[in-house]
């Protein structure tokens, strides 16, 4: 909660702390931070979140805002000795956003308000140098018209480029002062032209305004894009940061830069980041000129070296975590513009986590913390094989690691339609800047010439967790023609395959083939951890401490055995949902066929018959693989229409038979019972315990398979815990009926063999009114597994083969969804009728263990809520139990940090 007054939205940059993110935005938060700390800031002041709401609720800025900007100013001013603006001796400042959580798509940063066509001169008189002075009102021009007047970049470039022709140079920096000053009349001409307005000349004028832009770019497009894929509430608003600029365009003493305390890529320790000599920030984060390695700094400047040094290790330790510091020289000078945790690869965050366990900074409940499933996930991709033969194009800077292959595209519109027709897409540009963020998403990778580590695509890849290689300077993208070419002379035109190592920073042309990862490798028990490298070593140790931590088990999903031996090896504590109805499938499904067609009980119990010893032999291999872990079997539960042909196919088989006088005589018999059984919506038709009810003996038959064969592997020295879920049950009579008949089976089966094998019966929650008629369910069951694929189903109205691409993008898109509610359990809908059945199932039986077994529960989010929610489990897809493991120990470290906050 925020110290800080709840009277005022404007805060000098030495009132507030890092507490105050939600009120100072990230960037505002750790400002102020540093300026508590001593360190060299440049003194400035942040206009809050709240001001920010405000101003997008009413379309105006709140009462009283323009007063405190204006004394905040004039305090600034007298800090400073110089006025905004004067013709003299101009004071300049920048405006940045910063919202509480880092993100690209909002406003960029303006450099140099107070510029006006008098101040300039004051400027170059003061400064003694003419160049500095018009090429920061260039800077001024170009970054106002393009984020505050809207003006299109490429009428901006066309107004400079004129001038680079006449001088023969590539960048505005290297043109005289006197074409730099031409080229800021082409620029007013263009914002005249374009904007309606001419360029403000009126310093206040531009900071009111440059401030409203940073309020409205909270909802352009591509920043609501970035909120709804990293799930960041559309709600909170963003800070706008006010700073006194620092020049690291002075000249070869001067220069800016990005550093990081440890390497985002590897989380090797080290110095990294890149230097720009002679060049302001958004020089590196833009990526339109190379920069060089951050180490060529105490080459440069040993003095500023040394002292950036001191800061990195000074604002390590204080934060804890790997920093991302954005810094200027002035005239040899060190100033710090900027601190942030830094955006880091999944490798990285799990090294990092754990080098701070050994170096004494953070417990391992905390670096639990610092890891995601979704990261582990990243981890278990497949990389390159490094025996491969395809031919390497070119190299660049290792910006974000994995192996990504995909075609090329040359921009946003065409990675989006690409990723569309079902394409991995390659995004390929110069340099990357906001506006391409649809296209990164869309792109499985990100190639660019320009830019280094700390460029914008580099930063934004490793966000977003693509791979990206930057700096490819022997490649030459044309964007017009659509195609690059390297320096030899090799053509890449869209379309082509292309394929990235992020990790060695080298692009292929063709496909390379991928091999499993490391991690994947170890956890299948091919790699041993004694020979495994440190990112394994640091996934083990984590994941370990998870499982030690976790409340909630995790199971897996598994219809064969060769599926629950990989679970278990995954570390799955049993099987939450092994789906019979896929063990009907391929030359079983004949036999399906024969069940519905039968004629009499004689001849539905032959087809039983047969199906039974499958299935028998099926559940023993499960049994095995399972050895003394629980294996939940729900009884059969599809559709029968799935089993059967199409009814339009078969009626037109029949007629065709009929019509050329060759009868097709398995079509015609066929063809009754698929009209019979035929439903207008099948999906909620004759399925799950319905079946059990209406067709006698589907159900007894796959109960006494699984007796049986607990029966067997318990006389060959297994451990065996089955478990019979039925499916589908709304209502408490339902269950009666059924588990009537099942016990009766089992007694059966007990009696014959002599193994008395305990087996639980339970139902499978995936009807609201189950999920609201908990209580008398459960005093007829032994547990219940949330089925929250067709729990999210029923409660939405939705068929999810139909809508997710159908209605979801524009749901997506029109923020009603931030994430579609089959991959993210909808906690508001689907979450409350799962602690309604939590509660009233308990409050029915006392001894109920509750798992869910839907997809959600192998996503991390959802795991969150069910471990909060009570549950005894969730139950995933093999694949993903490392993934469950690790977030389910996050939630019960998050529920204890949680509890102590609250004492």
């Amino acid at each position: 909660m925020s110290t800080l007054p709840t009277d005022r939205h404007v805060f000098d940059f030495a009132e507030g702390s890092m507490a105050e993110k939600d009120l100072l935005g990230g960037k505002g938060a750790n400002l102020a931070e540093m300026t508590r700390m001593g360190l060299p800031v440049p003194p400035g002041f942040t206009i809050a979140t709240t001001a920010c709401r405000e101003y997008l609720d009413n379309g105006d800025l709140p009462a009283g805002v323009a007063e405190e900007i204006t004394a905040h100013l004039g305090r600034l001013e007298r800090t400073m000795g110089r006025g905004l603006g004067d013709p003299a001796d101009p004071l300049l400042i920048s405006v940045r956003s910063g919202a509480k959580f880092s993100m690209p798509g909002m406003m960029e940063t303006i450099l140099d308000i107070g510029l006006t066509d008098e101040s300039v001169h004051g400027l170059a008189k003061h400064s003694g140098d003419e160049h500095f002075a018009w090429d920061s009102y260039r800077r001024l021009l170009q970054m106002y018209a393009r984020t505050v007047l809207d003006v299109p970049e490429e009428l901006l470039e066309a107004a400079v480029s004129t001038e680079y022709a006449e001088w023969d140079v590539a960048t505005p920096e290297e043109l005289p002062a006197g074409a730099i000053e031409r080229a800021c009349s082409a620029l007013k001409q263009v914002i005249a032209e374009q904007a309606g307005r001419p360029f403000p000349q009126d310093p206040a004028e531009q900071l009111d305004l440059a401030v409203r832009a940073v309020f409205r770019s909270w909802s352009t497009p591509r920043a609501q894009l970035y909120r709804h894929q990293e799930q960041i509430p559309d709600d909170l608003g963003t800070a706008v940061n006010v700073m006194a600029m620092v020049f690291g365009n002075r000249g070869p003493d001067s220069g800016t830069g990005v550093a990081f305390t440890r390497d985002p890529a590897s989380g090797a320790h080290g110095v990294y980041g890149d230097y720009l000599q002679d060049a302001q920030g958004e020089d590196v984060v833009a990526g339109v000129r190379n920069t060089v390695p951050l180490a060529k700094l105490a080459d440069l400047d040993p003095v500023s070296h040394a002292g950036l040094l001191t800061v990195m290790s000074t604002l390590e330790q204080h934060y804890r975590d790997l920093c991302d510091i954005e810094f200027t020289i002035e005239r040899g000078r060190l100033w710090i513009l900027q601190t942030r945790v830094g955006k880091r690869t999944a490798a990285a965050a799990f090294r990092i986590a754990v080098q701070l366990v050994d170096e004494g900074l953070i417990t391992l409940d905390e670096a639990l913390l610092r890891v995601t499933g979704a990261q582990l996930g990243q981890l278990m991709f497949p990389r390159f094989d490094g025996q491969h033969d395809v031919p390497e194009l070119a190299r660049g800077v290792a910006a974000s690691p994995g192996a990504a292959v995909g075609v090329a595209a040359f921009d946003s519109v065409a990675a989006r339609r690409y990723a569309a027709e079902g394409w991995k897409v390659v995004l390929v540009r110069r340099e990357t800047n906001p506006d391409d963020l649809p296209g990164m998403l869309a792109a499985v990778g990100i190639l660019t010439t320009r830019g280094g580590k700390t460029s914008h695509a580099a930063v934004v890849a490793r966000g977003l967790g693509k791979t990206c290689v930057c700096g490819v300077e022997s490649l030459a993208v044309d964007p017009v023609a659509r195609r690059a070419v390297t320096d030899e002379g090799a053509v890449i035109e869209e379309g082509d395959m292309l394929s990235l190592d992020g990790t060695a920073g080298v692009v292929y042309r063709g496909e390379v083939p991928v091999v499993a990862s490391p991690v994947v490798e170890y956890f299948e028990g091919r790699l041993d951890l004694s020979a495994a490298d440190d990112l394994v070593r640091a996934v083990d140790r984590l994941l370990r401490h998870a499982d030690g931590r976790r409340r909630l088990g995790v199971h897996a999903n598994a219809d064969t055995p060769a599926d629950a031996e990989r679970a278990r090896r995954f570390g799955a504590g049993g099987v939450g949902l092994c789906r019979t109805e896929h063990m009907f499938l391929g030359e079983r499904r004949k036999l399906v066929e024969r069940l519905v067609l039968a004629e009499g009980a004689s001849e539905q119990e032959a087809v039983l018959e047969e199906l039974l010893v499958l299935q028998r032999d099926d559940f023993a291999g499960i049994f095995r693989a399972m050895d003394g872990l629980p294996v939940t079997v729900r009884l059969i539960d599809p559709p029968l229409h799935e089993f059967l042909p199409d009814l339009t196919e078969l009626s037109v088989r029949v007629a065709v038979g009929q019509a050329t006088g060759s009868p097709d005589a398995d079509a015609e018999s066929l063809l009754p019972a698929v009209q019979r059984i035929h439903e207008s919506n099948p999906m909620l038709g004759l399925r799950g315990v319905r079946l059990g009810i209406l067709i006698p003996g589907l159900f007894a038959m796959q109960t006494r398979a699984i007796a049986e064969a607990a029966a067997i592997v318990t006389a060959e020295g297994w451990t065996v815990r089955p478990e019979i879920m039925v499916p589908l049950v709304a209502g408490d009579v339902e269950l009666r009926l059924v588990r009537q008949e099942i016990e009766r089976v089992l007694a059966e089966v007990a009696d014959r063999t002599g193994a008395h094998v305990p087996i639980r019966i339970g139902v499978m929650i995936e009807v609201p009114r189950a999920a609201l008629g908990a209580e008398r369910i459960a005093r007829s069951a032994d547990f219940f597994s949330f089925g929250t694929n067709d729990l999210t189903q029923l409660t939405w109205a939705f068929s999810r083969d139909d809508v997710e691409a159908s209605i979801f993008p524009r749901y997506l898109d029109a923020g009603i969804f931030a994430v579609s509610p089959f991959e993210s359990l909808d906690v508001e809908g689907v979450g409350r009728l799962v602690r309604i059945a939590v509660a009233e199932g308990r409050s029915g039986n006392p001894d109920l263990v509750i798992g869910v077994c839907g997809e959600h529960g192998g996503d991390p989010a959802s795991i969150a809520f069910f471990a909060a929610a009570g549950l005894d489990y969730v139950s995933c897809s093999p694949f993903r139990i490392p993934i469950a493991r690790l977030e389910a120990g996050r939630a019960s470290v998050g529920a204890t940090a949680s509890e102590s906050d609250t004492r």
